[in-house]
């Protein structure tokens, strides 16, 4: 972003997030931007739906900016992202706030954000420049300098093949030959991370999908026998304080979720699920899947949120890897400060991963507000993170090691604060350079030597953060 005079801006947020810190935090980035002596053009207030960030689009592109620079204030999807970059061939900058790790709801979740932009991009070739940061932060000023002048931009990691013998992966590979997902609705749109070719993923891995309406989904859980149920809530309440503290009507709507997915595994012999979560479970349906996705997760079917087709056959290639249940979480903060990062998701991590030195409780969903949620900081000890990845329009494993810490729960729901071996001022860029998917699968243990057998038995580049 050389030479740039005249900035234009486009906040991106979304209702479901805490609106009034978002606007707050919007103020002050506006702040921290006309300090830098540009001219800035557009709203300047949050675009939360897809009709006034075509509008702010289709103003901002009569004022011709020299620059566009997106502000991830809260979570988005990447529709508006692809958008505005399919309409400005100007330099294109992307700014996501980080938020404190106060143990409570994740307010902003701008990271993910952001992860799901620099995935979009990645698979246009794109280029962008990037920074994430707190607009109070001291150091924002030399941030945004760096960012305006072109120095934050992605600069693209080739994988390489893997150094591991292939014939030491041949029996994992094997093992997900002729495995079932069943992909329970379509994925969110904008979700660029969970596109998938079902006759790619065959070639790749012999990973059959079975693609079924959602509906059936809701339609089998009206129908499971409440003795069924009895029992399902007899577990949670071994596993979880605070079940009778939830709406209990919602609760047993959730509960029935679990019994209808293990009734259409059993008939469609699935080995594990892509679920379309939201927003449908709880507007249409009313309960959350993200508890019974948890149950299910520690039985060894692992699920996928989001319908995330290859987000469920990387959970399916690290459970055989490591003989243990995973947890599919997504990133949403990196501190180079603390040199740490946090892996996260609502609350559907598997209850073996609990911390034994905190009671897990069942909660809510921090945005729809219904049960059930799994909620619990993840024990400490030695992780592997990976994913089976189609970033930048080709497969790839992308594989990250780490110590997750004995911290206090950074955020509400199933969270866990990580120690990287590398440190997070090479691991964070890596994410964005590689254009790295929002969901990575984790298991406790080093299995880095497996999973590079493997890579090089299906025949896979490797990219390690």
């Amino acid at each position: 972003m050389k030479e740039v005079q005249t900035l234009g801006v486009l906040p991106l947020g979304r209702p479901t997030f805490d609106v009034a810190f978002a606007e707050e935090k919007l103020n002050t980035m506006l702040n921290a931007l006309e300090a830098t002596g540009k001219v800035l053009v557009g709203p300047g207030r949050l675009l939360m739906d897809g009709n006034e960030t075509d509008d702010a689009i289709d103003a901002l592109e009569k004022a011709s900016p020299d620059a566009v620079l997106i502000l991830q204030v809260t979570f988005t999807d990447a529709a508006a992202t692809a958008r505005i970059s399919d309409r400005f061939a100007q330099p294109l900058g992307i700014w996501a706030i980080s938020e404190p790790r106060a143990g409570g709801r994740l307010r902003l979740n701008a990271f993910c954000g952001l992860n799901l932009a620099s995935h979009a991009l990645g698979l246009s070739d794109r280029a962008f420049s990037w920074i994430y940061a707190d607009p109070q932060d001291s150091d924002v000023g030399g941030e945004l300098a760096a960012l305006l002048s072109g120095e934050r931009q992605v600069s693209r990691i080739e994988a390489t093949t893997s150094p591991a013998d292939g014939n030491a992966g041949t029996s994992i590979a094997a093992q997900l030959k002729g495995r079932r997902i069943g992909r329970l609705g379509a994925h969110p749109d904008g979700f660029d991370t969970c596109r998938y070719d079902k006759a790619q993923l065959r070639e790749l891995a012999g990973i059959e999908v079975d693609e079924l309406e959602l509906q059936a989904l809701f339609d089998t859980a009206r129908t499971v026998d409440d003795a069924k149920i009895d029992r399902i809530r007899a577990d949670v309440e071994g596993d979880l304080e605070g079940v009778a503290d939830v709406d209990q009507v919602q609760l047993d709507r959730s509960l029935r979720l679990k019994a209808a997915m293990e009734t259409i595994r059993e008939s469609g012999r699935y080995d594990a699920f892509a679920v379309r979560c939201w927003p449908e479970t709880f507007t249409e349906y009313g309960g959350a899947v993200c508890g019974p996705v948890s149950m299910l997760g520690e039985a060894r079917v692992p699920c996928a949120c989001e319908a995330d087709v290859y987000g469920a056959a990387t959970q399916l290639l690290l459970q055989t890897v490591a003989d243990a249940p995973v947890f599919l979480a997504d990133l949403v903060d990196m501190d180079v400060d603390d040199n740490t990062g946090v892996v996260w998701h609502c609350g559907q991590a598997p209850i073996s991963m609990a911390d034994p030195s905190v009671t897990a409780e069942a909660t809510i969903h921090t945005n729809r507000k219904m049960p059930l949620l799994y909620q619990f900081p993840l024990k400490p000890g030695r992780i592997t993170l990976m994913r089976l990845s189609q970033a930048r329009g080709s497969q790839k494993m992308i594989i990250a090691r780490g110590d997750m810490l004995q911290r206090p729960m950074a955020y509400t729901g199933t969270s866990g604060v990580v120690r990287f071996d590398r440190p997070v001022s090479d691991v964070l860029p890596d994410i964005m350079n590689s254009g790295l998917e929002h969901h990575m699968a984790l298991a406790y243990g080093d299995h880095t030597e497996a999973l590079l057998a493997t890579a090089a038995a299906l025949d896979l580049p490797v990219i390690r953060l």
